[in-house]
């Protein structure tokens, strides 16, 4: 029998680490972030990639204090997780071999509070000035210059030449501006074979007023609950003509698209946010795990908890999406508004236009494809049909897509199949097969030439330009934001430690600021969920039950999620919030103008009536309907009817 090549092997493995070259500074990389924000942590990233052998490593700040202390083994990495510098130094870490520097982290080192200006400065000038390209630009600049070292020509080539182009490449972002394009090439065209009209002139007879116009707009909103993006786009086209016709104001068909898109996706266990939350609270699951050394059974129990139960005991805690769609269906049906809104309501009504003078709409579809040459009358399908295959289209990619991504012995129920979705490229697959059917129609029933058709495809692809250059700003400047550490500045200055029974509101609070100033929901649920449901876990003193020990738990996610919804709701820079006004060709700022003080008033009364009494032992099945009621009686007290007596 020959004998085995076991201790040759390891002998020539033994030589090869004698004869190793010693260790030089370039073997030693270390990563962290681009800029350090002064009593903000952040995590270092540690490696030898060109070692033969294990290096002994010790990170020390330039005070010469030792972060960490260890042996870093070949192609391995450390991760210092939880580093924190006060100093000034340009230079604030450096890696230490042997007593020598072999590298360092050369980032600049800013106060905390500067990483906040750049999205605040967004902010208030959309707000202020109403024009929302220079406000975003202004942002991307000023966050730009933080990185330049306070150049200003330099921000204004690293604005464009980094975060813009970046924007732009991300392969995500480019199928949403091209379903954007799509969706408005077909929404163009099939307007200008009079498609839209004639499914206006059906559903008039049941619509025959503005409160049944908003109503049927609602519905729509809540039909369309697999996507966001898909249920804002698809909605604000589609019922765009029929608001504009009952003389509903864009920017309350805007308020009751945006209103009822994420907020509807996120509290519906089939969607495309279902996978991501459901991963996002599996993370924080498997963090509080391990945060439970001292107790191996609590930590065993926590493992075995199926994060999608715990997603699903969060749902009746969602009190701001829940009580954000029934707050559109009060007004709808009421007819009573306020602020910003009944002003713009009472404009539309009284003939004065639907959207404001002088307004600078997101979309604007043309008088010339407003125009129907030749469109014999009656012909609704001309418009059904596309918006059909856009939505059954997706619907099935969607499922394709899911399945995909599932393994033989995964379980193939609707929730998994939804979860395991790519929610980006069903959308561009049904634009674009709606855009063929659009043209389908018009060539083969004669009412344009190929040519004609091609044109007006093409005039409602350029109407969403201006909805693109905002996108494309909004995504830069929540780049700029992500590079600065904005969310992990507000977060560690906003979480502190705090008692069990403000725990969840306060979790909204800090979800919605965070969300408002990075403009994404997303975003702050991967940044919070990992932090709040260890400590949720710590403060209910277990993984959930009934009682006030479930309230923490499922309190705290359900914040972390409303709150991330309506932060992005008020924001100018969310893309959900772009892609509303986009849809209902409605000026953005005005759009954020009147929905603020709705989204305002629905948090205070999610908070008052839903995530502090919960937290105090209330049930929540008690605390849905009285939060309910309030919603009611708000709109009711506060609200103003939009047609005066006697008008």
């Amino acid at each position: 029998m020959p004998r085995p090549m076991r201790a040759p092997a390891a002998w020539v493995v033994g030589a090869m680490l004698i004869m190793a070259p010693a260790l030089t500074a370039q073997d030693v990389v270390i990563d962290g972030p681009e800029v350090v924000l002064r009593h903000t942590p952040f995590t270092v990233k540690i490696s030898a990639p060109r070692a033969l052998e294990p290096v002994p490593i010790r990170l020390e700040r330039a005070d010469g204090r030792v972060l960490a202390d260890t042996v870093v083994m070949p192609f391995d990495t450390l991760n210092v997780h939880g580093v924190m510098v006060d100093a000034s130094s340009k230079t604030p870490l450096r890696v230490m071999v042997a007593g020598t520097a072999a590298a360092t982290l050369d980032a600049p080192v800013l106060p905390g509070l500067l990483s906040v200006l750049p999205p605040l400065l967004a902010i208030v000038m959309a707000l202020v000035f109403r024009e929302v390209v220079t406000s975003l630009f202004a942002g991307v600049w000023l966050g730009s210059l933080f990185l330049t070292g306070f150049n200003p020509l330099t921000a204004v080539f690293l604005s464009a030449n980094r975060f813009a182009r970046e924007a732009l490449a991300d392969p995500n972002h480019a199928t949403i501006i091209l379903f954007t394009m799509l969706l408005g090439g077909m929404v163009g065209l099939v307007t200008r074979m009079g498609g839209l009209r004639a499914i206006v002139d059906a559903v008039v007879p049941l619509a025959t007023n503005r409160r049944r116009a908003q109503v049927a707009a609602w519905l729509a909103g809540v039909a369309v609950f697999f996507d966001d993006y898909a249920n804002s786009l698809v909605v604000g086209n589609t019922m765009r003509p029929l608001t504009d016709r009952m003389r509903v104001s864009r920017e309350k068909l805007a308020y009751i698209v945006d209103s009822t898109a994420a907020p509807v996706a996120a509290v519906f266990f089939i969607s495309t946010w279902i996978g991501y939350e459901v991963s996002m609270i599996d993370g924080g699951l498997t963090i509080a795990a391990g945060q439970q050394s001292a107790d191996p059974a609590l930590a065993a129990r926590i493992l075995a908890v199926n994060p999608f139960r715990i997603f699903l005991s969060s749902i009746p805690y969602l009190f701001y999406p829940l009580l954000a769609i029934l707050a559109v269906a009060v007004v709808a049906i009421s007819g009573r508004d306020f602020g910003p809104m009944l002003a713009a309501e009472r404009r539309a009504e009284k003939g004065d236009g639907v959207h404001r003078p002088g307004a600078q709409l997101a979309a604007d579809i043309g008088e010339d494809l407003a125009e129907v040459p030749n469109a014999p009358p009656g012909r609704w399908w001309n418009g059904f049909l596309p918006v059909a295959v856009l939505v059954i289209t997706t619907l099935a990619g969607l499922v394709v897509t899911g399945l995909a991504a599932l393994g033989p012995d995964d379980p193939h129920t609707l929730k998994d199949i939804f979860g395991g979705a790519d929610p980006y490229s069903p959308l561009m697959w049904g634009s674009m097969l709606a855009g063929l059917t659009a043209i389908g129609l018009a060539v083969g029933q004669r009412i344009m030439r190929l040519g004609q058709a091609i044109n007006a495809f093409l005039a409602g692809a350029r109407s969403m330009l201006l909805a693109i250059v905002i996108l494309l700003l909004a995504w830069s400047l929540g780049e700029v934001t992500s590079t600065l550490g904005t969310a992990s500045f507000l977060a560690g200055a906003l979480s502190d430690t705090m008692p069990p029974v403000v725990f969840p509101a306060a979790v909204f609070v800090v979800s919605a600021m965070i969300a408002f100033a990075t403009g994404t929901s997303w975003a702050t649920m991967a940044i919070l969920l990992p932090l709040v449901v260890p400590l949720a876990v710590v403060l209910a003193g277990g993984i959930g039950g009934p009682g006030t020990q479930g309230a923490i738990l499922y309190g705290g996610i359900g914040s972390v999620l409303a709150g991330s919804i309506m932060g992005d709701h008020c924001s100018p820079i969310s893309d959900t919030t772009v892609l509303s006004s986009t849809a209902s060709s409605c000026d953005h700022v005005d759009h954020v103008r009147t929905q603020l003080p709705y989204a305002l008033a629905v948090s205070v009364i999610s908070l008052m009536f839903g995530s502090l009494p919960t937290a105090m032992g209330l049930s929540v099945w008690a605390a849905l309907p009285l939060a309910a009621l309030a919603v009611v009686l708000v709109f009711r007290i506060w609200g103003r009817p939009v047609v005066e007596e006697g008008g």
